[in-house]
């Protein structure tokens, strides 16, 4: 049996089980030698679909070129670009109030311990598809409502989507533009992406589930923006992933930079922008599992590189109840791969929980 009727076997069988309506995948490596695309379920593998918190990596390539142009530095406060924006009680911390110090470098390493506005209210009321717009101010006041997650620079990195707002904000107040309008000429269009933007409208591609019930949310998800708002194809992100890992959208130099992983939750690490994957030997039968770094999102998104494979793995189970499904599914899509570039057979016992 052919790598290509293996994985699609693969997505079949993940496309059967319990509260799964859609799965999309697209693996390739980086001579092609290794090339799948397709899709089970309701859906097709061209389909545009909501990417998530993927959307993060366009928001750290798009800071990382304007600390290249030098419109920015990563060190100075956001306070002092959005100064026409009250960040004070943003963010105190036993009656500390750090809002006024938060610098870029903080919120794109995700270590300014801000609240997470997504945790609020908000992520109740999109698993209920009661769907909404919401502003940068709305997205303060939100936080505020929230107890802090630590002070800046702890040593960890505490997950906040807040903080890619406001990241979305400074880079539309040092272009001029809007969030979309930079993605668009500084990222899709030197790329050739026609099918990736924020989202607007109503049509969201591939529609998202919470279990059984199809999620209405498109203002939600245009109101995400620089945090979560980006649709795309399976095709775009191979081109993005591409382009951002061979270091054509921003200084080569500036990689190492964005690999300074620090403790996330298990078992994912958190650079600028992007999450790093790689599970100890005892989850794995003590088999070795390759470094996936990139991001993936609520829906069940995912986008990585394996640099020791040198493979590209991109896909979608557009199922908000699952997020960390992908991990496991990616580490079997893996061990085909490995399997068939060796002559062996697959890893099948391989397993993650």
């Amino acid at each position: 049996m052919s790598l290509n009727e293996q994985l699609q076997r693969l997505i079949d069988a993940e496309s059967a089980k319990a509260n799964t309506h859609a799965v999309i995948l697209r693996v390739q490596s980086g001579d092609r030698q290794i090339d799948f695309k397709g899709s089970a379920g309701a859906a097709t593998p061209d389909a545009r679909f909501p990417i998530a918190s993927i959307s993060k990596m366009f928001t750290a390539t798009l800071i990382m070129q304007l600390a290249d142009e030098g419109r920015i530095d990563l060190n100075q406060t956001v306070q002092g670009i959005l100064t026409d924006v009250d960040l004070s009680g943003l963010h105190v911390v036993k009656g500390v109030d750090y809002s006024a110090d938060l610098t870029i470098r903080q919120l794109l390493h995700q270590t300014s311990g801000l609240a997470d506005y997504y945790e609020g209210d908000l992520a109740a009321d999109l698993k209920q598809g009661r769907d909404r717009s919401y502003t940068l101010e709305d997205v303060l006041q939100m936080t505020r409502a929230l107890p802090p997650q630590a002070a800046p620079d702890r040593g960890r990195s505490h997950y906040s989507d807040t903080n890619y707002q406001i990241l979305g904000a400074v880079i539309e107040a040092v272009t001029g533009q809007t969030f979309d309008q930079a993605m668009q000429r500084r990222i899709c269009e030197p790329l050739g992406l026609k099918d990736t933007a924020v989202m607007t409208g109503t049509d969201m591609g591939l529609p998202v589930y919470h279990k059984d019930h199809i999620l209405q949310i498109p203002h939600i998800l245009a109101s995400m923006g620089p945090d979560g708002g980006v649709i795309s194809t399976l095709d775009d992100m191979l081109i993005f992933l591409r382009a951002f890992f061979q270091g054509k959208l921003f200084r080569p130099e500036n990689d190492a930079q964005m690999r300074q992983w620090n403790r996330l939750f298990f078992p994912l690490q958190y650079g600028y922008g992007l999450m790093r994957i790689k599970l100890p030997r005892w989850m794995t039968l003590f088999r070795a599992t390759p470094e996936l770094i990139g991001h993936s999102g609520s829906s069940g998104s995912f986008a990585f590189y394996a640099p020791e494979r040198d493979t590209y793995i991109i896909g979608t189970f557009n199922q908000t109840d699952a997020p960390r499904r992908p991990v496991g599914f990616m580490l079997r899509v893996f061990a085909h791969t490995a399997a068939s570039l060796k002559g062996r057979t697959p890893l099948s016992s391989q397993s993650v929980h």
